[in-house]
């Protein structure tokens, strides 16, 4: 474990601390394009975020490249170098878009190209769990379809979803640390080594939005923009793809509990369900964007302003919490499918599931409300959130009477008669 926190805070620090340097090198090359009619942000903020983000990705890689027991995800399994070789890759096509606006088509092929580089490296899946089925073997054509198919839905859904600031970053973040918890499980409880490298890729990819937050967070001094979102997102889809098609149960001791703990893990709560409950609310957004678009007769990559974010804006919702309601469903879905993973027999998992997710619906049903945090607090919050001292009534200022030879008053220098001061009915 502290391998693993060593490697996020270096992946963390890494993208904390290029990312004001990279800020500056957008605003140089003009990679901050004018305010669009779907923008939510109101003044030109620069791109580029993603520079950053592969940096700390690469520093993250590299420190646990060398350190004891993580040195051996390297030395046992190519799958980190495949997943930095379509991380690069679909980098340098996030960069070109974030600076030239590339075509939607040309990024699509860019999406299945990083996809392939990754499967030619070795990470694929190769089998797949099914409830009450057992192990299903893929041939290399299904497994190398179900692979790229996989990778271009996760990155088009953290795409689609990356519309407010921090909304991307924190979203991806909260899915990283459950998908963590459930791949450190499966290695060091269970003794999976082959749940090493989703574990490391998770540990790298909270680095990455942890460290780029700080930036993003509304109002956003910079975005990620194409080059960060689809990143991240391949980051994501490499983590499933590792802990899905590659953790064989078959493989396992025979004659210990490993083999039926696998076995019990793997069919009955399915790794699927892992990765499709951490996707769940960009899958649903891109499901419902590209049925949206296709209705209308629009092309499915076509920008619009009906996304599940843009929604809660129109309800009434303001950026912050619109953002944080985002947060919290996926925090929901990802911890409670978590906790299920954990003990599905509980009643109490499905009673706080159930109770949350009331909270969560009752906070969407009060956009004017806005929350204040307690004196203890004030100064770990933004500013709007801390409650502002009631100012007090300031006194009257005491008349300076002057009194007049004529009957009439002088009040701070000047003059008024004496009628003047009296109702307008007491002078009939």
């Amino acid at each position: 474990m502290r391998e693993y926190l060593l490697t996020l805070c270096i992946t963390a620090a890494v993208t904390y601390l290029l990312t004001g340097p990279v800020r500056k090198f957008a605003i140089v090359a003009g990679a901050m394009p004018a305010v669009r009619a779907r923008d939510v942000h109101r003044e030109p903020t620069p791109r580029l975020g993603g520079i950053a983000m592969f940096f700390g990705l690469c520093a993250g890689l590299l420190v646990a490249d060398h350190l004891t027991n993580l040195s051996q995800v390297f030395a046992e399994s190519n799958e980190p170098r495949a997943l930095l070789s379509g991380a690069a890759l679909i980098w340098l096509i996030g960069v070109l878009d974030d600076k030239f606006e590339i075509d939607a088509l040309i990024k699509l092929g860019g999406q299945m190209i990083a996809a392939g580089v990754m499967v030619m490296q070795g990470l694929t899946i190769l089998w797949l769990p099914i409830p009450s089925v057992g192990i299903v073997a893929l041939t290399q054509w299904q497994g190398t379809l179900l692979t790229v198919a996989l990778v271009v839905i996760t990155i088009n859904a953290v795409n689609f979803v990356d519309g407010l600031d921090g909304l991307a970053a924190g979203m991806v973040c909260i899915a990283s640390a459950a998908f963590f918890m459930y791949a450190y499980r499966l290695w060091f409880s269970y003794g999976i080594e082959a749940a090493a490298p989703a574990t490391l890729f998770a540990a790298v990819l909270m680095g990455m939005c942890l460290g780029f937050l700080p930036h993003n967070m509304h109002p956003a001094r910079i975005f990620m923009g194409d080059s960060g979102s689809m990143m991240i997102g391949l980051v994501l889809a490499a983590g499933a793809i590792s802990i899905t098609g590659q953790v064989d149960p078959d493989v396992m001791n025979l004659y210990g509990s490993e083999r039926s703990t696998v076995y019990s893990m793997v069919p009955v709560y399915i790794p699927l369900l892992m990765p499709l409950s951490i996707l769940a609310i960009p899958a649903a957004d891109l499901i419902l964007a590209i049925v949206r678009r296709t209705w209308r007769g629009q092309s499915p990559f076509a920008a619009d302003r009906g996304h599940l974010h843009h929604r809660l804006l129109e309800v009434g919702h303001s950026h912050s919490r619109a953002v944080l309601i985002m947060y919290f469903w996926s925090a929901v879905i990802a911890f409670g499918t978590l906790a299920y993973t954990v003990n599905s027999a509980s009643m109490w998992i499905v009673l706080a599931i159930a109770m949350l997710s009331g909270v969560g619906l009752f906070l969407l049903l009060l956009p004017r409300f806005t929350p204040r945090a307690p004196r203890w607090a004030q100064s770990f919050v933004p500013p709007r959130y801390r409650r502002r001292p009631v100012p007090a009534a300031a006194p009257d200022p005491v008349p300076d009477w002057t009194p007049s030879l004529n009957g009439a008053t002088a009040i701070g220098g000047r003059t008024h008669e004496a009628e003047e001061r009296s109702p307008a009915g007491a002078r009939r």
